[in-house]
């Protein structure tokens, strides 16, 4: 009898060795979609409208909101309890915060390439969603353009007889998800490049004399021209002109991966783009990578040409430590004061 129950245990063991090993996805490609998430709170969702509308002048608001949003909306809006500023464009609301061009796409469902698309003749505003910059050119059109985008957000006000304010902070998430899913791992690095160059941005803003996709020219307080461009090699650079000869000042590499065991890896690939700057004269060499779960002395094993080292998640989110210690170096480098 036990050499019957021994066959039979020996046999369940075996038929178990031979059961595929159970393996799911890792976590990494979720941590990247959180990090471009707590970016997209500062640039195109609820909470940057929100930020925007506490800068600008409320009278001019109202008056806007006479003139851009059609009435029928505007009591649909009133007997919801939502704020038509919440759901229609406002030229005063876009200049504040030109990134919120984004906020209105995703809330009516667009991609950047349906919405952005030759036949729409919205091409033009692409800029101010990525960069959160805006020119002469652009601010000459916005009434067209929020006249234009009314359109479609009244069908949709007028269609969903039960919009909520939990409805304007989720519709958008949905089509920024599927956004993300479409995106492969090259895409999203150039994403978390492009949105700590709008972070950076947001820091200088008030010092920028001239504002482009790829460069923001800005004016010292010494009265120098200091250039910050988004490029490869370094991803981003900060440079400034003294006399009639370019100084290189600072080199930046972002690192917008989340995997922790191929962390060093990508503190392997900032050290080889740090010494091809050095190089270029550059004197300053900062990374931008996900800090978390490392220990900081194994990335600077790494990276020694590293000078400064910052958590991306934190300057995306645009609080914490790095944050503010960030601000402060980004501040000193371009010769302005911290605000």
């Amino acid at each position: 009898m036990r050499s019957d129950k021994q066959a039979g245990k020996s046999k369940e063991v075996n038929s178990r060795a031979l059961e595929p090993l159970l393996n799911p996805p890792t976590s990494t490609r979720q941590v990247a979609f959180y990090q471009l998430l707590v970016a997209a709170r500062k640039m195109w969702f609820l909470e940057a409208l929100s930020e925007a509308l506490g800068t600008v002048d409320p009278t001019v608001v109202k008056a806007q909101i006479g003139e851009f949003v059609p009435n029928k909306a505007q009591k649909a809006l009133a007997a919801a309890g939502l704020r038509d500023e919440h759901v229609f464009p406002l030229p005063i609301v876009l200049e504040a915060k030109p990134s919120l061009v984004g906020y209105y796409r995703l809330l009516l469902g667009a991609s950047q390439k349906a919405f952005y698309k030759g036949s729409t003749h919205l091409g033009a505003f692409k800029g101010m969603e990525e960069t959160g910059t805006i020119n002469q050119k652009q601010a000459a059109k916005l009434p067209d353009f929020c006249r234009a985008i009314a359109i479609p957000l009244a069908s949709l006000v007028a269609q969903i007889s039960t919009l909520s304010e939990r409805d304007l902070r989720e519709l958008p998430l949905l089509t920024f998800g599927a956004q993300l899913q479409g995106s492969n791992n090259t895409q999203i690095g150039k994403k978390a490049m492009q949105e700590v160059f709008a972070t950076i941005n947001f820091i200088v803003a008030k010092f920028v004399v001239k504002s482009e996709p790829d460069r923001l020219t800005l004016k010292n307080s010494s009265g120098r021209t200091v250039y910050i461009d988004l490029a490869h090699d370094p991803d981003v650079s900060i440079s400034e002109l003294v006399g009639d000869q370019l100084h290189s000042k600072v080199a930046i590499e972002v690192k917008g991966g989340t995997d922790v065991s191929n962390a060093h890896n990508r503190a392997g690939e900032a050290e080889k783009s740090h010494l091809k700057s050095k190089k270029k004269g550059f004197r300053d060499f900062w990374t931008i990578i996900s800090k978390q779960g490392l220990e900081l002395a194994k990335l600077k094993q790494e990276s020694q040409t590293t000078t400064e080292w910052f958590d991306v998640t934190a300057l995306l989110a645009r609080s914490g430590a790095d944050w503010e210690a960030f601000q402060a170096r980004l501040a000193s480098a371009v010769g302005i004061p911290i605000e």
